[in-house]
């Protein structure tokens, strides 16, 4: 409960802020002049990937104090491309009142043709506790992605996966289209056909098909086109549209009646869609922030009409804000929301709690499908262990990097989710009601473990105000 007490204090007070150098009244007072900005250690990045991300340019005037403070975000910006181990960013005195500015970075390995061996479900206590961990239920195959394509901050991606679901994407990234670096766009081509689906949720856990089947149950194709507009530093502008075919075997149709909808005579599904994403990202390390905050929100409208059977429309909103406490100390909190209308949808299309971040830690092997939902994150923690290794055994300097941090925490979540009006009219009892409706949080402690590539673990031992406790395993972030 700690860490409720402190995130309700947290929404009320300011941020913690990098500790800067002191500079005194009289310094402060010192304007300096940007002379050169050297750019050292991008063998394959492109200097404009890089400078694209800094505040001052040649030719720039700011104040010794100031100074500081951009230097702290400059190196943050940078390292969030995602495209270096190390970065660092100082000024170079050339006088009274002239300076350079020096970027060093080490680049990371950026060709990854990596073998595909993932649970085909939620998370691994899912896989463990629900279905026994049946290991049929492992996807595998050869995921080949090239991060920095071109040295431009490109990504391209092929996958080719089997076992559980049968899956081929193609995807190409470009985030920059034009001279000044602002705008992007994105293209997917996607194909999946899993070897079982979840037809239907009961008492919130997905249920599957209960042998194997000769035939397809769920073929879908998809294509979508994404264009980015990053207005500033921090804020990015998304636009996307695209169209997606699925059809399932009439078994599914048997099953779940409402599953594509129209009492289980629509065996086919096809539909267009379009959303806006805002993203407005100040937080340090986005893929472990300690310090700053981020909000978020979207709006998506799926049927585009022409004939479409789809008529749906989502709003998503969340806000993340993160502390640096004294000591190694950090807390963070996050408030996020879902709401979709109308509440009469084909199963296909039900939202839940439960899938990526926005779930109640504690209730992981469950599925809370509501048309609405609200969800409050809170964690408390403390670095107690960090140090970096280079592996001089191996062959490539990129692969040689291998830092290790390790995070104890203390954490409490609530959310509350409205049932579907399907499930509170299904006969002969209403279904999926125990965690509709009615608050319901946890609270529990655990280790956080940050290493190479950003990569999280997180190892939860979790309570619930329903009287169910565990241990949950995670290899993602939690907001």
């Amino acid at each position: 409960m700690l860490a409720l007490i402190v995130g309700f204090l947290g929404l009320f007070s300011g941020s913690h802020a990098d500790q800067d150098t002191v500079i005194t009244a009289a310094d402060s007072s010192r304007i300096l002049t940007v002379n050169r900005i050297l750019i050292i250690g991008n063998r394959i990045t492109k200097d404009r990937i890089i400078s694209r991300e800094l505040t001052l340019k040649v030719g720039d005037t700011v104040s010794l104090k100031r100074l500081q403070r951009e230097l702290v975000w400059d190196k943050r910006r940078i390292y969030n491309l995602r495209l270096f181990h190390t970065v660092s960013v100082k000024s170079l005195e050339l006088g009274a009142d002239r300076i350079d500015l020096l970027v060093e970075v080490t680049e990371r390995w950026y060709t990854f043709p990596i073998p595909i061996f993932e649970l085909s479900d939620r998370n691994f206590s899912e896989w463990w506790q629900n279905y026994n961990h049946d290991i049929s239920r492992v996807n595998y195959g050869l995921s080949l992605t090239r991060y920095n394509f071109r040295g431009r901050n490109e990504t391209l991606q092929l996958v080719g996966q089997f076992g559980f679901t049968e899956r081929f994407e193609l995807s190409y990234r470009i985030p920059y289209i034009d001279a000044n670096q602002k705008q992007g766009l994105a293209f997917n081509l996607d194909y999946t056909n899993p070897k079982n689906i979840a037809y239907f949720t009961n008492n919130h856990v997905l249920q599957y098909f209960p042998h194997p089947y000769s035939k397809p149950l769920k073929i879908t194709k998809g294509a979508s086109v994404t264009y980015f507009y990053r207005r500033s530093f921090f804020e990015t502008h998304s636009f996307m549209v695209g169209y997606r075919n699925s059809q399932i075997n009439d078994t599914i149709a048997f099953l779940n009646k409402n599953y594509f909808g129209d009492n289980g005579e629509r065996l086919r599904l096809e539909y267009g869609f379009a959303s806006y994403t805002f993203n407005s990202e100040h937080r340090d390390v986005v893929q472990y922030p300690l310090r700053g905050y981020q909000f978020s929100g979207y709006i998506q409208k799926t049927g585009l009409g022409f004939g479409s059977a789809v008529n749906l429309l989502e709003v998503g909103l969340s806000y993340a804000r993160h502390y640096a406490l004294k000591n190694n100390f950090f807390f963070s909190h996050y408030v996020g929301g879902y709401a979709s209308t109308p509440n009469t949808q084909p199963y296909a299309l039900y939202n839940a709690m439960g899938y990526r971040r926005q779930l109640v830690r504690g209730y992981e092997t469950y599925v809370i499908e509501s048309p609405w939902y609200a969800l409050f994150k809170s964690t408390l923690k403390k670095k107690i262990f960090y140090k970096v290794w280079n592996l001089d055994a191996m062959p490539r300097q990129q692969l040689k990097y291998f830092p290790l941090s390790i995070y104890l925490k203390t954490y409490t979540d609530w959310g509350y989710a409205q049932n579907f009006p399907y499930y509170e009219n299904f006969q002969p009892q209403a279904l999926n009601t125990r965690l509709t409706d009615k608050l319901i949080g946890s609270w529990g402690t655990g280790l956080d473990f940050v290493t190479v590539y950003d990569m999280v673990i997180r190892m939860e031992y979790s309570f619930t105000n329903q009287n169910h406790r565990g241990f949950f395993l995670s290899v993602k972030k939690e907001f």
